[in-house]
């Protein structure tokens, strides 16, 4: 039996690993990556590294075998069809009658089109018969965190989701969540709305940016179509800058404004706070 981790060395994939490190020997856990010399590090450490790539099926034959818990990460290529790259693992994952296939899946609250993928997935999931764990992951503090540079040049936090607010987390957090469901028992069959303690919206942001930095930071919102101009401007693919103009709509509309307490539970610690986000991201 191995805990199979896919997107290992991603963003959070790699938070996971590490976390599973803290709670279960090496050579429990397998980490799916399409780049082998990224997760180098894990493997001096004695991680079982498997090359596989969701666009690519066939990598994907004989990967999993009976009694395995998997966490299946979400790909990240919005540009792409990433229900069948869903598909792909799960019907590996199906082959080898896994124990329990983790998902990290979007709120059930998100009507943005972000999410279309995800309930496409989730209802590939439960079709598949497998022992699941839907872990709906809200909104990540480091979508504005990473991106503070912009902010602190034009001393302004732009966005257009008017006064809404949402109760994002740290993908540390996020991590800590799936290591609970995969290395915990009870978890079969269940989904978690995963979210921070506290809501917050964009003039607190930029008012603890300001705090943090020194500089005078203000929030300007603005329309859907002009923010989805300042995403295409700054470089981004205009279908990907409507998504993520789709998902400030969402916000306005507080749909991403979760408060279930479910990652808190599973982690057992508060989840870190975006003051505290931003501070790290500042100081770092």
């Amino acid at each position: 039996m191995s805990i199979v981790v896919t997107g290992a060395t991603g963003h959070l994939g790699r938070h996971v690993v590490e976390q599973l490190l803290e709670k279960v020997p090496a050579d429990q856990i397998t980490a799916v990556v399409r780049t082998p010399e990224k997760a180098a590090d894990f493997a001096e450490r004695g991680v079982r590294i498997t090359v596989a790539d969701y666009n690519f099926p066939e990598t994907f034959d004989g990967l999993f075998t009976a009694g395995d818990k998997v966490l299946l990460i979400s790909g990240n290529e919005v540009d792409r069809d990433r229900v069948a790259q869903h598909k792909v693992v799960l019907g590996a994952a199906k082959a080898a009658d896994v124990a329990l296939l983790a998902y990290t899946s979007a709120p059930g609250t998100l009507t943005a089109a972000l999410a279309d993928d995800h309930r496409a997935t989730e209802e590939a999931v439960l079709a598949s018969g497998l022992p699941y764990v839907l872990l709906r992951n809200g909104w990540y503090h480091e979508n504005y965190t990473e991106q503070l540079a912009p902010v602190l040049e034009h001393g302004a936090v732009v966005h257009a989701a008017g006064e809404g607010r949402l109760t994002s987390a740290g993908r540390a957090d996020y991590a800590a969540a799936a290591v609970a469901v995969l290395t915990g028992e009870g978890h079969e069959n269940k989904t978690y709305e995963l979210s921070g303690d506290e809501a917050w919206g964009f003039a607190e942001f930029a008012a603890e940016v300001a705090r943090h930095s020194g500089k005078e930071i203000v929030y300007t919102p603005v329309s859907v179509e002009a923010y989805t101009g300042i995403l295409t401007g700054a470089g981004l693919p205009e279908p990907v800058a409507a998504i993520f103009a789709g998902v400030d709509v969402s916000i306005e509309k507080g749909e991403l404004a979760i408060l279930t307490g479910d990652l808190s539970r599973l982690t057992g610690r508060p989840a870190i706070t975006v003051a505290e986000s931003i501070a790290a991201a500042l100081k770092g």
